[in-house]
């Protein structure tokens, strides 16, 4: 048998690396699709307990563990520190975000819930839309234990106005004094009359583009291999074809 060229070995040794760096990250993207999929699926069971009352919110202590729970609570609003995040999307339309501090009946912690979504004024972008927030009475607030909205790029410091980009919950809670619990309340329900969108995005699990990415690494490590085979091994044993 013909000895091997130096070339060849330095093509089976690319060839190898190329493999095993291709085949690892296709097994890297499936381990992160079995990942989301089982917080998804934590996700889901939580959705399906019972509801948290006022009660059982002002009480815990563990909030991550509710996080993602349906919520009912009683409270008043607190709607001097309403703050509006900019920047905000829904439908494909910016505008803000209401979040409004609610002090929860018979307690003195505080938890901020996310209205909903209004339009703003291109006209003018320091205008405040108008939100009716009742104070006279306590409100129900029905929805969702959720994170904070998420952060956006933020040139400079973060604003103290109404109008921010961002909000963070120990600046907030130092900036205004309240007790505020570490999660938020993602509003859900019907139209309250005070002109907000609710119209949430559906938690997905994410799954299929780890899956799609996963399939693209797996097809490029078999076509490597395949490549290999054909033009290392096979074509140069092909005897030519007589004319």
């Amino acid at each position: 048998m013909k000895p091997r060229s130096w070339r060849f070995w330095v093509v089976l040794l690319a060839t190898a690396t190329t493999l095993v760096v291709t085949a690892s990250l296709g097994l890297w993207q499936m381990g992160r699709a079995a990942q989301k999929q089982a917080l998804f699926e934590r996700i889901e069971r939580r959705g399906q307990e019972p509801w948290l009352t006022t009660e059982a919110l002002s009480r815990a202590q563990d909030l991550d563990a509710l996080l993602h729970r349906k919520a009912g609570v009683q409270g008043r609003w607190v709607p001097q520190h309403t703050v509006f995040l900019d920047n905000r999307q829904m439908n494909a339309i910016p505008g803000f975000f209401v979040i409004t501090p609610l002090q929860l009946q018979g307690s003195d912690r505080y938890i901020l819930v996310q209205r909903g979504w209004v339009p703003r004024d291109f006209h003018d972008r320091t205008r405040l839309p108008k939100v009716p927030t009742p104070t006279d009475n306590p409100v129900a607030v029905e929805g969702r234990l959720s994170p904070w909205p998420a952060k956006l790029y933020e040139l400079g410091q973060a604003g103290l106005g109404p109008i921010r980009q961002n909000i963070d919950i120990e600046a907030f809670s130092a900036e205004t004094g309240l007790n505020l619990l570490d999660v938020s309340i993602l509003q859900t329900g019907p139209d309250l009359g005070d002109g907000l969108l609710r119209e949430w995005p559906r938690i997905e699990s994410g799954v299929a583009k780890h899956h799609g990415y996963a399939f693209q690494w797996f097809g490029l490590c078999a076509l490597t291999a395949a490549l290999f085979v054909w033009f290392q091994l096979i074509a140069p044993r092909r005897k030519p074809t007589s004319p």
